[in-house]
């Protein structure tokens, strides 16, 4: 069974390598600064200056344990350039992507579930779903978050995780919700809405972070901001007619309300595998925990209804 590695070491041994890292690579004009961003849970983030402005490094590997592959990160970062949701790529390599830095804050949770700013965010979302994928060419990846679920399984009993007990329930319920997404429709995802995520630079609104993004439900994306955001029934349904443009019929509602715990339950267990891979100095059990919590208040909201 693989042991959890020492974070705080990790931690800085990487601060320091990535400095170095950052420096050297072929993109730069001038003098240099270097310093890290926060953020960033499976990538190590560092906001360059030099002689033409700011820039924002991304540092990070494949991490197959959790579907992310870089050559699909810096495509689909293309694509969302092209179709004006995410800044500029100025530069890529195996391992590090350049992007230009956007003068900009990170929304709160409570300003993302403001109803004045919802129209706003669903007009993102339209645009990632419909016209991003307009620009991605090549190969693509899908994003189905039941099979996510069902891989997270195999990993985690082949790690002998202690959460293993756990693992049939959760499958056993992950069946049941996937049944009510027969008809759902089809979209190019984001599938990572958290706050952080969406940048306000006071006239518009702007989506970074591709690194689960695919082909999917748009049932997902809405779901996963509403479930990471803390919205109310009165704001889901908000969310819901803006983006629908009128009235959700039954069967969309109970394919939405099956995709929240699922967005639920594969959080969970992307923190119960992240505490045996940590990639930085961060509490990965105290994350699990927070959203074992929440999924299971969840399910037996969803179990109400």
């Amino acid at each position: 069974m693989p042991r959890p590695v020492n974070v705080t070491t990790l931690a800085v041994v990487t601060h320091e390598t990535d400095t170095d890292r950052v420096r050297q690579l072929p993109c730069w004009h001038g003098a240099l600064s270097v310093a890290p961003l926060a953020g960033g849970m499976t990538n190590r983030n560092y906001l360059v200056e030099d002689s033409r402005g700011k820039h924002v490094v991304r540092l990070g590997e494949d991490v197959p344990h959790h579907h992310l592959l870089r050559w699909h990160e810096l495509a689909v970062s293309r694509a969302a350039h092209a179709a004006g949701l995410s800044p500029e790529v100025e530069y890529a390599e195996p391992g590090a992507l350049v992007m230009r830095f956007l003068e900009a804050r990170t929304l709160t949770p409570e300003e993302v579930r403001d109803p004045a700013r919802i129209p706003a965010i669903v007009d993102l979302l339209k645009r990632c779903h419909r016209e991003l994928p307009l620009h991605l060419h090549g190969p693509t990846l899908t994003f189905w978050p039941f099979q996510v679920v069902r891989s997270y399984a195999v990993e985690l009993r082949a790690l002998r995780s202690p959460w293993a007990h756990r693992l049939d329930s959760f499958l056993n319920l992950n069946k049941e919700l996937e049944r009510h997404l027969t008809r759902a429709p089809l979209a190019f995802g984001h599938n990572d809405l958290l706050a952080g995520n969406l940048l306000d630079d006071g006239q518009r609104l702007w989506l970074i972070d591709w690194d689960y993004a695919g082909f999917s439900t748009p049932l997902f994306d809405l779901a996963n901001l509403a479930t990471n955001n803390g919205f109310t029934d009165a704001q889901e349904t908000s969310l819901l007619e803006s983006y629908f443009e009128g009235s959700v019929d039954d069967s969309l509602l109970r394919a939405y309300r099956a995709m929240r715990v699922v967005s639920l339950l594969r959080e969970t267990l992307w923190g119960m595998v992240s505490e045996h891979y940590p990639a930085k100095e961060f509490d990965y059990a105290a994350y699990t925990r927070e959203n074992l919590l929440r999924l299971e208040e969840e399910i037996t909201r969803y179990q109400a209804v």
